[in-house]
């Protein structure tokens, strides 16, 4: 399906669907099975730019990516445990013999970067504990679906996708119309908020799942990981946000665009309409 708000807002990338699927589109790009990848990264890359990607429990690139997808609690997995991870997360594990170990053996297999951060620590949060309340906070799930599908919202077929949401990626103009449209039916509610510490894909994948349970769903503004802008800037550019939104509030937000501000003079003059003269002019 063609996004209205899309072409309202000049959006410069595909806007991108999450879909629930037990079987994986033919030519899908992936992961290979046990191979690092940030998940945000390939949406953005594949999914962003028109072509479909998949992920499985066995290809979702990193721990804290099969987490984001809502294939449990990955961490459980990471180098060294789930203590592991807490450390990585914080001032790392260097205190330890066994962290130093854990980091010497992840350097001899050629990951030195991953080795300096697992024995450093990312130093995303102040200490390991608090690391476990970060973590003990998700909504962990094992979504009942053998993959998740990431493809440009015109491939999909509401009539059988299972479709839990769709992400934007935009710049700032493109980001507070989206919020403006957002709270259109609804201004006096909070139908748009920050994704808080989160990891990109948590922001897009799990933190959206549960938004989309809630009686009053709400958009999540993302990409407030470092790590995942990184990793995207060269695909998205340096100010790109993600946008994510529920299914059902999506299709609002589509009946919405017409007559609304995205077809007044303040909006097109933010867009460059070329045919749009200030007033007075």
């Amino acid at each position: 399906m063609n996004s209205k708000i899309a072409d309202a807002i000049g959006l410069q990338n595909n806007p991108v669907a999450i879909v629930w699927a037990d079987t994986v589109p033919e030519g899908a790009a992936g992961f290979k099975p046990g191979r690092w990848g940030c998940v945000l990264s390939l949406i953005a890359s594949v999914a962003a730019k028109g072509r479909t990607a998949a992920f499985s429990r066995e290809t979702f690139g990193c721990w804290g990516g099969g987490v984001g997808l809502g294939f449990g609690n990955c961490y459980q997995a990471f180098p060294g445990g789930i203590e592991g991870f807490y450390g990585f997360l914080a001032d790392g594990n260097h205190k330890t013999e066994a962290g130093r170990r854990i980091a010497e053996g992840i350097a001899q297999g050629g990951a030195k970067r991953m080795a300096e951060d697992f024995l450093l620590g990312e130093r995303y949060v102040k200490t390991a504990e608090a690391a476990k309340r970060f973590t003990d906070a998700l909504p962990m799930r094992d979504i009942p679906a053998q993959y998740v599908v990431v493809k440009p919202l015109h491939s999909v077929d509401p009539e059988q996708d299972e479709i839990q949401s769709v992400i934007f990626f935009v710049e700032p103009d493109a980001l507070s119309a989206l919020t403006v449209l957002a709270n259109y039916r609804e201004p006096e509610r909070e139908n748009v908020r920050m994704a808080g510490m989160a990891a990109g894909c948590q922001a897009v994948g799990l933190l959206s799942y549960r938004e989309a349970e809630r009686e009053e769903p709400r958009a999540l503004v993302g990409l407030t990981d470092l790590s995942a802008r990184k990793y995207t800037r060269s695909t998205l550019g340096q100010h790109a946000m993600s946008f994510t939104v529920p299914w059902q509030m999506f299709l609002r937000m589509e009946e919405d665009v017409e007559n609304s501000f995205l077809q007044r003079e303040t909006w097109r003059s933010l867009l460059g309409d070329p045919n749009h003269q200030e007033e007075g002019a």
